[in-house]
């Protein structure tokens, strides 16, 4: 006999060394920075960093001609705008021109939302046909307004002759320049709301609207016992979304008749063209950053204001 030498069996791969530990546990611990990490080097460029430099540019004198040239000031730029009187004009009309267009725009928007809540024919394009407005261009949407409410051709005037009510003057008056602009406000932004307030609705469960009709309450109770609590929330943010906008409104007046005065007497000048006047009218740079956050301070009192009333009347209907 033969013996013929068994085969050895293959020596088996050595396995991987394992990952360390303390590695593993440091990718884990900060691997979600890193994630979240672009956002805030992007917001730190593009928000931060302006916000600081426009108050650090707020204390200076700086002419837009000469910007390397810088006078420190301290808050003079500030106590200046106090004894100018055309700022206090500008906010005056930032003010009445935000309830015009605010007030009107969320209680519209309300009722075309809850008439979308409906099962009508058509909804959806309905739905779409409320952001066309919102789409629309600004610099369009404010020329065509300017001509419907032209003082001698506009068709606004021409109805209004039609009923027997006199010309009016929509860019010299100074209440119906403020309405005039509130109006093209109103029609930009009415449907976008009135999309919020539609989601917000459609949130709501509907065991509450059928135990309210059990109870034998009417669409118009049920509207208002169950509708609008449970679009609070939402409200809320409409109107701090809208003060917020309103206290920036730029555009629909710059454009409105062209001038970055905002009239002949600032009858409709807003704290944003206010600003860009000072900043790129009169090239005085710090003075303009100065009514930048003088307009940032505004926005903060008038958010924080909104909140703390949110809040007190939630904590007191809880209370009941």
């Amino acid at each position: 006999m033969t013996l013929t030498a068994s085969a050895k069996p293959a020596a088996p791969k050595p396995a991987p060394p394992p990952r360390p530990q303390a590695a593993r546990r440091a990718w884990q611990k900060f691997s979600p920075y890193a994630y979240i990490a672009p956002f805030f080097t992007l917001f730190a460029a593009f928000g931060l960093f302006p916000l600081v430099y426009t108050a650090f540019v707020s204390l200076y004198r700086i002419e837009l001609q000469t910007p390397g040239d810088m006078e420190w000031r301290g808050l003079g730029n500030y106590t200046a705008l106090l004894s100018d009187e055309f700022f206090w004009t500008a906010l005056r009309n930032t003010f009445t021109i935000g309830v015009l267009s605010t007030v009107p725009q969320l209680v519209i928007a309300l009722g075309l939302a809850h008439l979308l809540n409906y099962k009508l024919r058509g909804r959806t394009f309905l739905r779409t046909a409320m952001l066309l407005p919102y789409a629309t261009s600004v610099a369009a949407a404010t020329l065509v307004f300017a001509q419907l409410f032209g003082r001698d051709f506009g068709l606004i005037n021409y109805v209004m002759g039609l009923v027997g009510i006199g010309p009016v003057d929509w860019q010299n008056s100074t209440v119906a320049s403020q309405i005039a602009v509130s109006t093209i406000v109103i029609w930009r932004w009415t449907g976008y709301n009135a999309l919020i307030y539609l989601a917000g609705m459609q949130s709501i469960p509907n065991e509450l609207y059928e135990a309210a009709e059990m109870d034998g309450a009417s669409k118009w109770r049920q509207f208002f016992h169950v509708t609008l609590p449970g679009l609070r929330p939402t409200i809320v943010f409409t109107v701090i979304v809208s003060t917020i906008g309103a206290t920036q409104l730029f555009g629909e007046p710059l454009l409105f008749e062209g001038s970055i005065s905002g009239g002949i007497s600032h009858q409709y000048q807003t704290l944003g063209l206010y600003m860009y006047e000072q900043g790129w009218g009169f090239f005085h740079l710090g003075r303009a950053a100065a009514i930048a956050w003088v307009m940032f301070l505004l926005i903060v009192v008038l958010v924080g204001v909104n909140a703390l009333l949110a809040r007190r009347r939630s904590r007191k209907e809880a209370g009941r």
